[in-house]
């Protein structure tokens, strides 16, 4: 058990020891200045002369969203494309057949934004080809689209005056070509080497140490899972995901996975210190999202060891802990790590079952993405959290009697406006989608009884854990669900869709209206936003929303099922 606790905690050390210098160097890349990675620049100016861009034109705030949303629609129309006739393209070699136009819509939105929620098993319901020009491609472009919408909410924090927030396709760009490009081929490499294929060949006959007769789906593989962890898409190559032997080998891979899954995330808030010249106000960020991180992690890792109470009835030993859907190969302690931070990270990828966890554990992960605030993904992390920290500033002010105030600039009624719209938004989709979903269910169990392999507390929880997946733009899921039916497809689209689009609208908005509002001296009766005190104030905005909309539903699922075991 020691070495098991010892060895999350090498993995976590490892990530922050990365991020710390990260962070300087994307603060450096994105304003501008000299930095180790100016070699690139050739290609990049290649890219802005073909693409006719002026990556030196200052864009408003306005723009910048009209540029992300209008590339997002010529990607989406190229993804339905490529699943609607994958089964026609070439680099096919197991004949795997197109994806139904529900199906197609489904997966093509999910990969769209950044959350990669699969209702189809991956090595036989996609092809080579969209495997690596829909899938691969599009884990660069929206982790890339994320970090560029941060670095514009950046610009608009400055201390200064402006309507102009630099320029969308330059950050988009220096995204791929100096952060994700470089890192994803280190990642590649190690997994290639520890074994994971990347090949172009197709399904490969075996025969199992019991005899059996089987096929082996091979291809493109370490290429895909190297980037889908870097940049906290999810979407695995196999069906089974980071569980899969050959997607995640061994122990150095499962960390190498780990490692780059929260690696932008905690660089991001590094770099929005330096970008900012405030280091105390990106620790009192990190500080708060660490202990909301811990908070979810301890009781997950505790119920993991110590197995399952019906099993011990049972007289069946768990000296390694509940190992039911997990890899012997990781074990319990880092599965458990793993399930709390691909649920806080919003990555999706997942190295054990989280449907066979035991209750608590499925609570804390429902938690991590109900919050949707600790860490996050690639840049959208943290523009959720500045929905919060808005939020904070403003119930500070009142309480001390001032007008509220965030480095510098006043916290007026549009910026609250916009800041709990975007805060509601997340419980009412997935509260809205599970009550909803419920209520067709109940009223009709006949006709649904594929959707729930697990009718009762737990059922209810696959119900829940799918919508929250879905509109915390995780990806993960309580696999006890059949979700590839023109019902989940489509009603889970849908969330995927409102669920991106305006928590990114809403943050690069209030920034935009923050930087054109002049700077107010800092005095006596300054609320300082880099301090401890505001750090608490701002996790008990958190807790107290999160607790006020999900408790009533965890309540009714992983609660209540947990005191049956007992």
């Amino acid at each position: 058990m020691t070495s098991s606790l010892l060895g999350i905690a090498a993995i976590f050390l490892l990530t922050l020891v990365l991020a710390l210098p990260l962070g300087r160097l994307l603060a450096r890349v994105f304003q501008g200045e000299r930095n180790a990675l100016d070699f690139m620049a050739p290609v990049e100016r290649g890219i802005f002369r073909a693409a006719g861009i002026d990556p030196t034109r200052e864009m408003s705030w306005q723009q910048h969203l009209l540029a992300l949303l209008a590339l997002n629609v010529v990607w989406f129309l190229f993804a339905m494309l490529i699943l609607c006739t994958q089964g026609s393209l070439p680099l096919n070699p197991d004949g795997n057949p197109s994806m139904s136009p529900d199906l197609a819509f489904n997966t093509a939105i999910s990969f769209l934004v950044n959350c990669n929620l699969q209702h189809y098993s991956g090595e036989s319901g996609a092809t080579y080809l969209s495997q690596t020009v829909v899938f691969s491609f599009f884990h660069f472009i929206t982790a890339a689209t994320g970090i560029a919408a941060a670095v514009v909410v950046f610009n608009g924090l400055q201390t200064r005056t402006t309507e102009k927030l630099g320029n969308f396709y330059n950050y988009f760009v220096k995204s791929i070509t100096r952060l994700l490009l470089p890192i994803a081929l280190v990642v590649a490499l190690v997994l290639a080497f520890q074994g994971t294929p990347m090949n172009w060949q197709g399904k490969q006959a075996v025969v199992t140490v019991q005899g059996d007769s089987t096929f082996v789906s091979r291809g493109p593989v370490a290429s895909l899972v190297a980037i889908k962890e870097l940049g906290t898409n999810g979407g695995g190559y196999y069906g089974a995901n980071s569980a899969h032997p050959l997607e995640n080998p061994t122990y150095l891979t499962n960390v190498a996975e780990n490692v780059s899954m929260m690696l932008i995330p905690f660089a991001l808030i590094f770099a929005l210190g330096y970008y900012l010249k405030r280091p105390r106000l990106a620790w009192m960020i990190f500080g708060v999202m660490t202990v909301g991180f811990l908070a979810l992690l301890a009781p997950a890792v505790y119920y993991e060891l110590h197995g399952n109470p019906a099993i011990t009835k049972m007289g069946v030993d768990q000296a390694l802990g509940a190992m039911e859907g997990k890899e012997v190969r990781l074990g319990a302690a880092a599965s458990a790590f793993w399930g709390i931070a691909n649920t806080v990270i919003s990555c999706g990828s997942v190295n054990s079952m989280h449907d066979s966890h035991m209750p608590l554990t499925g609570m804390v992960e429902l938690l991590g993405m109900m919050t949707n605030a600790f860490y996050g993904g690639c840049g959208v992390g943290l523009l959720n959290f500045f929905a919060y920290l808005i939020i904070a500033v403003f119930i500070a002010g009142l309480m001390v009697g001032r007008t509220p105030e965030f480095l510098g600039k006043k916290i007026e009624a549009r910026e609250m406006k916009i800041a709990v719209l975007v805060t509601l938004l997340h419980p009412l989709l997935i509260l809205a989608g599970t009550a909803l979903t419920t209520h067709l269910y109940a009223g009709n169990p006949t006709e649904y009884a594929g959707w729930l392999a697990n009718p009762g507390y737990h059922g209810f929880s696959e119900i829940l854990y799918e919508f929250t997946s879905s509109s915390a733009n995780n990806g993960s899921g309580f696999e006890g669900l059949g979700d590839n039916t023109p019902w989940w497809n489509i009603s889970t689209g849908v969330v995927l869709l409102l669920s991106r689009y305006l928590p990114i609208i809403g943050p690069v908005a209030i920034a935009g209206l923050l930087a054109r509002k002049k700077v107010v001296p800092e005095g006596a009766g300054t609320l300082p936003a880099d301090t401890a005190t505001f750090g608490v104030m701002v996790l008990a905005v958190i807790v107290i929303i999160a607790a006020l909309a999900f408790f009533p539903a965890l309540a009714l699922g992983p609660l209540a099922e947990h005191f049956t075991l007992y």
